[in-house]
């Protein structure tokens, strides 16, 4: 399967019949927001997550993909702390890494960035199997092409902290571009690798 892990919202697709499927999540939606909550009594993810977070903003997070990878006192990291609601601190190690600080139960519990954007990938695992009736473990993932070592590597983590085998680390231009090739490959009832390309110059490659 192919994964696009979004900022904001991410998809999965898989390769079926000849083409690229998009597959839509339990509320219907073929992209899920990529938002984590915590209530009082239970973890929240996506839609679910996003519909609360007007009268739940300190323990819902989002952008975790633009921590992942970071440090604490990374410009970006910094500029961002300025705007979220949920609370981000120092892991207080020499690698200064950033940990999202959230209350569950009336107790404060911390989470790297990866871990967060495990728990979107494990969503977008449940989604195919779901689709597919079976258990999926292969995947792709797309991240930004201006992503550094540490940040692709850590989008890596993530996946294999949600259970996958993450066989590559694609950069989204380049799976757009391979979503271009799938068009006319699809024509001439070729297949190989495959790839989605949304509206929003966007995509994910997925590999068979």
């Amino acid at each position: 399967m192919g994964i696009d892990l979004g900022t904001t919202y991410s998809c999965v697709g898989i390769f079926k019949d000849g083409e690229v499927q998009i597959i839509a999540n339990d509320q219907g939606n073929r992209t899920t927001p990529s938002y984590v909550a915590w209530t009082e009594n239970e973890r929240l993810l996506g839609d679910a997550a996003k519909n609360q977070v007007a009268s739940n903003p300190t323990n819902t997070v989002f952008d975790a993909k633009r921590l992942i990878g970071r440090k604490f006192q990374d410009p970006v990291v910094q500029a961002d702390l300025k705007l979220w609601p949920f609370k981000v601190v120092s892991d207080g190690s020499a690698d200064d890494k950033p940990l999202i600080e959230v209350v569950y139960q009336s107790v404060a519990k911390t989470f790297h960035p990866e871990e967060i954007s495990s728990m979107i990938l494990t969503k977008m695992k449940q989604t195919a199997e779901a689709f597919m009736g079976q258990r999926v473990r292969n995947a792709v993932i797309t991240v930004p092409a201006y992503f550094n070592d540490s940040q692709r590597q850590a989008t890596k983590d993530a996946g294999e902290i949600a259970g996958l085998n993450v066989m590559r680390i694609v950069n989204e231009p380049t799976a757009a571009a391979i979503a271009y090739g799938l068009d006319a490959k699809s024509k001439e009832k070729k297949s190989g690798a495959a790839a989605w390309h949304s509206g929003i110059r966007r995509g994910f490659a997925v590999t068979v």
